[in-house]
């Protein structure tokens, strides 16, 4: 019964389908209405399903069956329904290089060994069959895996059993490209031919773009023909040049080397006399002059010969070595006495042990007086040095000084010290050496086996400057020698010596020197201050 308000009534019932419980009476509902029909009686309200439909299944379109049917397959997906199963596929022989890879052992052509018993086993022991062969679920003979058809690379659809290499190259990218294209392997010798023509190419079109380049330009890179000129090899050097003077005083120094106990050093000297007399500084050789060190004289032929000390004398700084050689170079000893200010001179000697260094300058002073007192040397001198700007540096004391006409004026000795006064660290364009005229008479006396005089006054002094009062500088007598020269002339602590001989005297290093200028036992005048008191006295010069 229908409402009229819905397509369906009140117990589901679809339109049109007449329902199969009687109505419901319309009078008010009570409780006993929701209660459960007794055991054995009809339930008017019990589900009663329809008798199953009989399908009908209409025909499918041909163009359907083509374009959705299964193909190989009869039949619905009715589990009950199996198509017939399929045969085997028979596979053709594979190629003795297949097979050989990954055929089976020879003598096995069923399944595992075991699982045929119709076949023998192999042994457990067997490399190919391992004893877990059985139960490997990746070797079960039931496996439908079987070996494919191989590929086929020509007309016949098979390679060819005998071209092994050739199958398996078949088989790459190159390969198939080959069989694709047709192309063939070339020979060994046709590639060394392409080869050789292809270098021989090269080669000459890099010749060709070369001569075409350095045509093509107006202004070429290069010239095959280029040809430098050359200078007149007759060089004029003047006898009075520094390469003249060099070339002739250089054998005749020598470079000095000299070990004691505890140092070593290098200097250098000049050869005096053709028997083997040589000329340098005492501060050169004193470290060996206790007889335990060792002097060795180096000279400009690369000989290299032991020498001895035959005499020093350190108020000096000079001192003569021998060497056992008698076709020395004997160097032209000069006169210090005619140098002037601003001649050229020459320094040769070994500077820092570089041996045969030439070195040029001029005299930039005379009557210079130097105190030389050389540290780890018993020197003790003031000398009246020649002073130059020719490169001096140690290694160059004991060297030869020499004029422009290649005579020894003087001998290489010391170096002002660098401007902060802390040592001689090099050359600073000032630079001492002992007047050649000093040294000879020193030298002479020394190879006689004499003791080499030196005048004195005895005194000791300090330099003094007093420009305020007296309007000079002068040496200060500190203290004298009990019963010497100054001593008997009336001389006191405390005077002002300020000339000898007529000279000025400007410090205690020039008294020194203008003493030394003359001989011992000969009376020279001397003026002193006394306070305000100016005096002359006669000192008759001793010896010290």
């Amino acid at each position: 019964m229908s409402d009229g308000s819905s397509g369906e009534d009140r117990v589901g019932n679809p339109p049109g389908r007449e329902p199969t419980a009687p109505p419901v009476p319309a009078e008010p509902m009570r409780d006993d209405a929701f209660k459960a029909p007794p055991p054995g009686a009809d339930n008017p309200w019990r589900h009663r399903s329809p008798p199953p439909a009989k399908i009908r299944k209409p025909p499918i379109p041909a163009g359907a069956e083509e374009a959705f049917g299964r193909s190989g397959s009869a039949g619905a997906f009715d589990p009950r329904q199996r198509p017939a199963p399929a045969q085997p596929r028979r596979t053709p022989e594979p190629p003795p290089i297949v097979r050989a890879a990954y055929g089976r052992p020879d003598g096995v052509n069923g399944s595992f060994p075991g699982t045929d018993r119709r076949r023998p086993t192999r042994e457990p022991e067997s490399p190919w069959w391992a004893p877990g062969a059985r139960t490997d679920p990746w070797r079960d003979p039931g496996s439908p895996s079987h070996l494919g058809e191989p590929a086929s690379f020509d007309a016949g659809g098979a390679a060819h059993p005998d071209e092994d290499e050739d199958l398996l190259e078949s088989g790459s990218a190159a390969g198939r490209a080959r069989r694709r294209w047709g192309i063939s392997r070339p020979p060994l010798g046709g590639l060394a031919v392409i080869l050789l023509a292809g270098l021989i190419l090269a080669g000459g079109g890099g010749a060709l773009g070369f001569f075409l380049a350095a045509q093509a330009s107006n202004s070429p890179l290069f010239d095959r023909h280029a040809t430098l000129t050359t200078a007149d090899p007759t060089v004029q050097r003047a006898p009075g040049s520094v390469a003249g003077i060099a070339r002739r005083v250089l054998p005749s120094v020598v470079s000095i080397q000299v070990s004691g106990q505890d140092a070593e050093g290098t200097g250098s000297g000049v050869v005096i006399a053709k028997n083997g007399y040589v000329l340098t500084n005492n501060h050169v050789v004193s470290m060996a002059a206790d007889g335990k060190g060792k002097v060795r004289a180096v000279f400009n032929d690369h000989v290299s010969l032991p020498a001895r000390i035959v005499g020093r004398d350190p108020k000096s700084d000079l001192a003569v070595i021998k060497v056992d050689r008698s076709d020395l170079v004997v160097a032209t000893l000069g006169h210090s006495s005619q140098l002037i200010v601003g001649d050229t001179v020459i320094a040769i000697g070994s500077p820092f042990g570089l041996a045969g260094t030439v070195t040029a300058g001029i005299v930039s002073a005379l009557d210079r007086p130097v105190h030389l007192s050389g540290e780890g040397s018993d020197t003790d001198a003031v000398i009246d040095a020649v002073q130059t700007d020719a490169a001096i540096n140690p290694g160059n004391s004991g060297g030869a000084l020499v004029n422009a006409a290649g005579a020894v004026i003087g001998i290489n000795t010391a170096i002002a010290p660098a401007a902060s006064g802390q040592g001689q660290s090099g050359n600073v364009g000032i630079g001492f050496a002992i007047p050649i005229d000093s040294a000879r008479e020193v030298a002479q006396a020394l190879i006689r086996g004499e003791t080499v005089p030196h005048p004195t006054i005895g005194v000791n002094a300090r330099s003094v400057t007093d420009a305020g009062r007296r309007g000079g500088d002068g040496a200060q007598v500190v203290a004298l020698t009990a019963g010497g020269p100054a001593d008997r002339a009336g001389i006191k602590e405390g005077d002002v010596i300020v000339s000898v001989a007529g000279k000025p005297v400007l410090s205690y290093e020039s008294l020194v020197v203008l003493v030394d200028k003359h001989d011992v036992g000969e009376t020279v005048a001397v003026v002193v201050e006394r306070g305000t008191e100016k005096k002359t006295v006669k000192v008759k010069l001793g010896t010290g």
